[in-house]
């Protein structure tokens, strides 16, 4: 099959993968402001998507790490076709399984599992930068939800001390119209850095195959494709999730909802100016954990949460499992 073609097909199926990653995060962005009632479903994607795609002004770093940082760009030139499709197939499947049952798992993380996979199966584990996955990937998994929990619990207590002496009524009329900016500025911050998870495999694939120079950035058009296809999947939705994120973990208030999102976009998009690929499926779960425990711990469903955390541990193996069955189907078809 002409070599064309073939990257053409992956870097559709690299576009189909931001779509699911949209829909499949589509709680990341709306979960709190569905929970507080403060916009309905369809209002709430919509300006999630325009949101998804604005963060298009934020930059690339993160797609600079997923295409060089975290496996050897020379195993990837080996086997540019087969490895980087294996490891879309992997995290697309795992995606889909866990959208299915309302799972809330990490989307990039499912993506560097993929990644991981293909590489380990294709050339070898020399092919996986061990420092770069664990400085960008482990060390930011592990802190970036806790940061977010503290974050939002700071902002949402000195928002309680601040309105201490206002009567419910007013507190909520105003923080219903500032969660719709907050949760614009955290749609903006989601957009930015699972959108340029992909932009990041397609320049990888793109340099493997000789069609951009070795020290070339992202292109314009794939950043502006990876923020369309995320967009639309975002503005699809996620149901399932949503109601997992929204209503199961705490309930919230337009004032909490408010310090959940700052606190969460806050990390997201100091992250994405380091360049760490974090999810923000955990940023905003540790963000709704913050702020649920500024009433009692025992406001936080602590059940749901450990199903949660258990799902993002076996995110990136089980997607490195999926991405390399995928290389040997592929390679088996002669790809």
């Amino acid at each position: 099959m002409d070599l064309v073609l073939l990257v053409g097909i992956t870097v559709v199926v690299a576009l189909f993968f931001d779509f699911v990653n949209g829909f499949h995060d589509a709680a990341n962005s709306i979960s709190t402001i569905v929970a507080t009632r403060v916009l309905p479903p369809v209002k709430a994607v919509g300006l999630a998507a325009v949101g998804n795609f604005v963060g298009i002004i934020v930059g690339t770093e993160v797609a600079r790490t997923i295409a060089k940082g975290i496996i050897d760009p020379a195993a990837i030139a080996a086997n540019p076709i087969s490895l980087v499709l294996a490891a879309l197939i992997g995290a697309i499947a795992w995606d889909l399984i866990t959208w299915w049952v309302g799972l809330h798992t990490s989307s990039s993380h499912a993506l560097i599992g993929g990644l991981i996979g293909s590489a380990s199966v294709a050339v070898g584990w020399s092919a996986v930068n061990g420092k770069g996955v664990f400085d960008k990937v482990i060390v930011p998994m592990v802190t970036s939800p806790i940061i977010a929990f503290f974050l939002a619990f700071v902002f949402t207590l000195l928002i309680m001390r601040m309105v201490r002496h206002k009567s419910p009524v007013a507190v909520n009329f105003w923080f219903r119209k500032l969660q719709i900016v907050s949760s614009f500025f955290y749609s903006v911050t989601h957009g930015t850095n699972d959108a340029q998870k992909t932009m990041g495999v397609i320049t990888a694939l793109l340099i493997a195959n000789a069609m951009l120079p070795a020290t070339a950035g992202v292109p314009f058009w794939v950043i502006v494709s990876a923020h369309a296809a995320i967009s639309l999947g975002t503005f699809f939705g996620g149901w399932r999730i949503v109601r997992t994120m929204a209503t199961r973990i705490t309930r919230l208030e337009p004032y909490q909802g408010f310090g959940a999102e700052t606190g969460g976009g806050i990390v997201l998009l100091t992250t994405a100016a380091l360049g760490a690929p974090v999810s923000t499926t955990q940023v905003i779960t540790g963000a709704i954990m913050g702020v649920g425990a500024t009433r009692r711990l025992s406001a936080v469903r602590w059940g749901v949460t450990r199903r949660i955390i258990g799902a993002w541990v076996f995110t990136i193996p089980a997607a490195a499992l999926m991405g390399a069955a995928a290389f040997v189907a592929l390679t088996a078809a002669g790809l």
